[in-house]
């Protein structure tokens, strides 16, 4: 069935408060179901808290399901910040980070790094492994704190794929097995990065400090910015501390849909004041036909 956009009633439709955030959307359209995996932050804001990756779903992205922990609540490992799910090799594979708070603290340690996890139905997973970005030849210790993984098949050459992920801007590297990886430079960017190939260009959407950032590359070398997206925060409470992390799904060809679909999330000043990896955090949606004018429940 056509996805009913007038039945979309608010852009919220997994709402944090005080004592758990929802945040970090990873989007994903199959079959007719949209899942959308996310950091789940429990234990109050400014207090002590842990880190799960959780999954949400819907067929209307109306009525959405009880969000669900897919990965341990393990202060020393925080898996989180899931940043997509791809097709490789007759599985999914999902990228994610940890993000290591083992003696307390409000943001993850130096050992935070990025791994990826498959599965054969979206629903189990495999035991998340390292992603090695820096290449075989560099330790685990020595690969330096990184977050906020994304993989990206590379337009103009099958088989080679690309994880970006949060260190020194945004760092890439590529691999043609997703096992032995090549660093191959970086790009001046935020955090939450998400790709989307559109007219023969990459279009990378990043968090700066508040907002969604847009850049655009013919060849991953050559970034020039598009723009800064706030959508409707300000007139959101809810994201009126901060709006972040969009992540972008090109779903123009599925007659379902047959348009683009943004999940972010959105945290709360006095959220953002207690503790910024917390914010009350709530994830929320809209959608566009162009990737320039954007639309959400009640505009």
């Amino acid at each position: 069935m056509p996805i009913e956009w007038n039945s979309i009633r608010r852009p919220v439709f997994l709402a944090g408060d005080a004592t758990i955030a929802y945040r970090d959307p990873c989007g994903h359209y199959h079959d007719g179901v949209f899942r959308v995996w996310h950091t789940q932050v429990h234990g109050e804001a400014g207090g002590d808290w842990v880190a799960a990756t959780g999954v949400v779903e819907s067929r209307d992205l109306a009525n959405w399901t009880q969000p669900r922990v897919i990965t341990p609540l393990d202060r020393r490992l925080n898996y989180s910040s899931p940043g997509n799910v791809i097709r490789y090799d007759g599985r999914w594979v999902m990228c994610l980070q940890t993000y290591p708070t083992p003696d307390g603290g409000r943001i993850g340690d130096e050992t935070a790094r990025v791994f990826a996890m498959c599965s054969d139905d979206l629903v189990e997973w495999d035991e998340p492994e390292l992603i090695a970005v820096k290449g075989p030849d560099v330790a685990r210790v020595d690969m330096g704190r990184m977050i906020d993984p994304y993989l990206i098949e590379d337009k103009d050459e099958p088989g080679k794929w690309w994880c970006f992920y949060k260190q020194n801007g945004a760092s890439m590297s590529w691999s043609t097995d997703l096992e032995r990886w090549t660093y191959a430079g970086r790009v001046d960017a935020g955090e939450n990065v998400c790709l989307l190939i559109e007219e023969d260009d990459y279009v990378l959407f990043h968090s700066p400090k508040n907002g969604v950032g847009i850049k655009r590359s013919p060849d991953l070398r050559n970034w020039t910015d598009h723009g800064l997206l706030t959508l409707g925060q300000a007139d959101w409470p809810w994201a009126q501390g901060r709006l972040t992390a969009g992540h972008v799904l090109d779903l123009r060809d599925e007659p379902a849909v047959g348009k683009y679909v943004m999940f972010f999330h959105g945290s709360s000043p006095e959220g953002c004041a207690l503790q910024e990896t917390h914010g009350h955090s709530s994830l929320a949606l809209a959608w566009s036909d162009d990737l320039v004018a954007w639309e959400w429940p009640g505009k």
